[in-house]
């Protein structure tokens, strides 16, 4: 059997993304699929596509966001996802931690990072666009906080950001969490029964 991938268009300013990576291991393991994270910068996505975040979409059709909310709590009831909590700060602007994102990942430690940051946001409830913060998160998490910040302003991590951002529009990337099984795309948390068949077909 050949393993596929399935590869994940990745920001940690949407509290969906993080719900849907916590779901994911059990549809690996049915799978045997390997995920693969691709660093985007949201709010690039939007700016290029006309996207807006559903709070802000939906801002004049109250029961449509009222529905919205209902599917997020549907979502986290189905999959046990107890320490989810909205961030305080939230909307959170993500670019430091994106550009941090890349960093982990040219030094082979992104799955370590995704996986701190996500609880700092998600579950802590952490301001994540105060460098400080997230320096001393960092320090505390394993990682060499401030000569991982330091490396973010290296115009090679900031345009690799930029890069893949601007290839995942080029996909057809409106939004976060966005799937790719082979050229087959999928958007939100919601498609990942459909994400599971594409894996199995």
């Amino acid at each position: 059997m050949v393993t596929k991938s399935l590869e994940l268009i990745f920001d940690f300013g949407s509290p969906n993304a993080y719900l849907a990576m916590k779901a994911l291991p059990d549809l690996l393991d049915r799978t045997g699929a390997d995920l693969v994270i691709t660093p985007c910068l949201l709010g690039g996505i939007f700016k290029a596509t006309g996207n807006k975040a559903p709070m802000v979409q939906y801002a004049d059709a109250p029961a449509k966001l009222a529905y919205e909310n209902l599917e997020m709590r549907r979502f986290i009831a189905r999959h046990g996802l107890t320490r989810f909590r909205l961030n305080p700060h939230f909307p959170v602007n993500t670019l430091l931690i994106m550009r941090g994102a890349i960093v982990a990942e040219d030094e082979g430690l992104l799955d370590d990072y995704v996986d701190a940051v996500n609880r700092a946001m998600w579950e802590e409830g952490l301001k994540m666009d105060d460098a400080e913060v997230v320096t001393s998160f960092l320090s505390a998490n394993g990682f060499d906080g401030p000569a991982l910040l330091a490396r973010t302003q290296e115009p090679d991590i900031k345009a690799r950001l930029v890069q893949n951002t601007e290839a995942a529009v080029a996909r057809g990337v409106f939004g976060i969490p966005t799937f790719f099984v082979g050229d087959e795309m999928f958007f939100g948390k919601d498609r990942l029964g459909q994400v599971e068949e594409a894996l199995l077909g």
